[in-house]
């Protein structure tokens, strides 16, 4: 539950920048449709992962969406994860920048970090999430609780007014692929169903219900949200600067995780191939991403995120439509 939540909340996500692009006014409908799908989508991958105890995502995708389209998106995945980590690693970068420290200096040192942690064997991956997304859970959940009740806002949910919901699909799939490369990843790993639905409902609860939250906390700051790079600093404006500099570094740690998790998905794709040790697979992959960086965190959620967003619908339909397809063929 831990990993799949330290892959979603990420740089766009913990930030706000991804929530504000997909949400935002009139979508209480949209954040709950999304949880629902998201949680079935993650068990359909867990379950097909189990089934064929993989250890990366191509025999996931084959019976997901057939062979031949599942080469097309074998493609995309690792377009998706490369691209998605320079954000990632921008957003480490945006992040230190608060602190006064140069953009390209924080960038290198997060470079730095992401590959050091490949020198250990991948348990040490799910490890650092189940150390690091409780706080940032907690730390969230706090600091949109705090502003919240200071500036003494009351929710309002008007069901007649909820044009937004398609978003939910868009939001969904746009996740979905740094998921399915990852939890393909573990495949062998898993002891049985149980965790899969366990772990898929629990993950899409959490989700949905900070979602909403943060959510309805940024709908509060609609003018003001464009000021910054990262919207996350708007609410926290004012605050002590205690709770500024917690809520920084626990922002810059989920930035990490996820970083950690799409080079997690592309190491273990391009091992197949390459006959070298995961951490050299994944300085490669650092220093290739690197000058993508320039161009800036902002510009780069809003250009590729609801590109991949639309890309991605047909693999989350074939995704929720795979029990029924499935159960059809067996009969």
């Amino acid at each position: 539950m831990f990993l799949i939540l330290g892959t979603t909340i990420g740089a766009g996500y913990a930030s706000g920048r991804e929530l504000w692009q997909f949400f935002g006014f009139e979508s209480g409908l949209a954040i709950g449709i999304f949880t629902i799908i998201f949680s079935i989508a993650v068990y359909v991958i867990m379950k097909v992962s189990f089934e064929e105890r993989t250890s990366h995502f191509f025999p996931v995708l084959e019976r997901l969406i057939g062979k031949k389209l599942s080469h097309v998106y074998d493609v995309l995945i690792v377009l998706y994860l490369f691209t998605t980590t320079i954000v990632m690693i921008a957003g480490g970068g945006a992040t230190l920048e608060a602190f006064s420290v140069p953009y390209w200096g924080g960038i290198l040192s997060f470079s730095v970090l992401v590959v050091l942690l490949f020198l250990n064997d991948t348990n040490s991956i799910i490890k650092l999430n189940v150390l690091v997304i409780p706080l940032l859970l907690v730390g969230l959940f706090y600091a949109l609780f705090a502003f919240n009740f200071s500036s003494q806002h009351s929710w309002v949910v008007d069901i007649t007014k909820q044009y937004n919901w398609p978003s939910a699909f868009t939001f969904t799939s746009l996740n979905i692929l740094p998921l399915l490369a990852v939890l393909s990843a573990i495949g062998r790993e898993m002891k049985g169903l149980r965790e899969a639905k366990i772990a898929s409902i629990g993950s899409g609860v959490i989700l949905g219900v900070m979602s909403f939250i943060y959510n309805e906390t940024l709908v509060q700051m609609a003018d003001t949200i464009a000021d910054y790079e990262i919207p996350l600093f708007a609410i926290l404006e004012g605050s002590p600067f205690v709770i500024f500099l917690l809520m920084s570094i626990i922002l810059w740690l989920a930035i990490y995780t996820t970083a950690i998790s799409g080079i997690f998905g592309l190491a273990t794709r391009f091992r197949e191939f390459m006959n070298t040790p995961i951490w050299f697979m994944a300085l490669i992959l650092v220093l290739l991403m690197i000058p993508f960086t320039r161009f800036g965190f902002a510009n780069l959620v809003a250009i590729l995120y609801p590109l991949y967003g639309l890309i991605n619908l047909y693999l989350l339909v074939s995704i929720l439509l795979f029990p029924i397809i499935d159960r059809y063929k067996m009969r």
